[in-house]
């Protein structure tokens, strides 16, 4: 008997499992088979300076020096700081836990007493950085920052789901892999309310 109802089991799992549909697999199952988007646009943006912020995200010693894709992307952001400065834009500057506003690497260092926060990778949470923001009438940012997946994307898309326009200059945003870079201007062109607020550009690109 017992043999009987282990053979009718065996049987009934073999009939489900013809019936599985293709589409039960996981995309970790599909992976190989992921077609690329083609890329967003890139687009100029002219901003109003009085109301714009830009955001300069854990460029430090601890994560950026040892990164060369990182290292790279600084003459992009101190170009930009530049151009900013120059128009009178807010610059705000932040760090992880445990790092400290001296971390900031030289090319891209904070002048002048500029504000400065501390948190994990979406530098809205647990600071006072909207409230730096909405203090000085701040509308848009501009946010750079190291890396894309964390800081980045963290911050842009809570700065955008907060009702802030938000520019994010893709040569101002390294990662480790161009796979990450990727995936990150894919995801803020693409995210639901997120890339209804987000405009992509690159340094050169952004005037005030």
């Amino acid at each position: 008997m017992l043999r009987r109802v282990l053979a009718l089991a065996a049987l009934l799992v073999g009939a489900l499992a013809t019936v599985t549909p293709a589409g039960a697999q996981t995309i970790v199952d599909d992976w190989t088979n992921v077609t690329f988007p083609p890329p967003p646009a890139v687009k100029a943006a002219a901003l109003d300076a009085p109301t714009t912020a830009l955001l300069v995200l854990d460029f430090l010693r601890q994560n950026c020096a040892p990164q060369p894709r990182c290292v790279a992307a600084l003459p992009q952001v101190k170009a930009l700081l530049a151009t900013a400065r120059a128009k009178g834009v807010l610059v705000v500057y932040s760090a992880f836990p445990g790092a400290v506003l001296t971390d900031v690497l030289p090319d891209v260092a904070p002048v002048g007493g500029e504000p400065f926060v501390a948190s994990t990778a979406d530098k809205f949470i647990h600071t006072d950085l909207d409230a730096i923001l909405k203090a000085k009438g701040i509308k848009t940012v501009i946010v750079t920052g190291m890396v894309a997946h964390g800081a980045v994307l963290n911050t842009a898309s809570d700065a955008a789901q907060r009702g802030y326009n938000v520019v994010v200059p893709i040569d101002c945003m390294p990662a480790p892999t161009t796979y990450i870079q990727q995936f990150v201007t894919f995801y803020l062109s693409s995210a639901p309310t997120v890339s209804n607020k987000v405009t992509l550009t690159r340094a050169n690109m952004v005037t005030f």
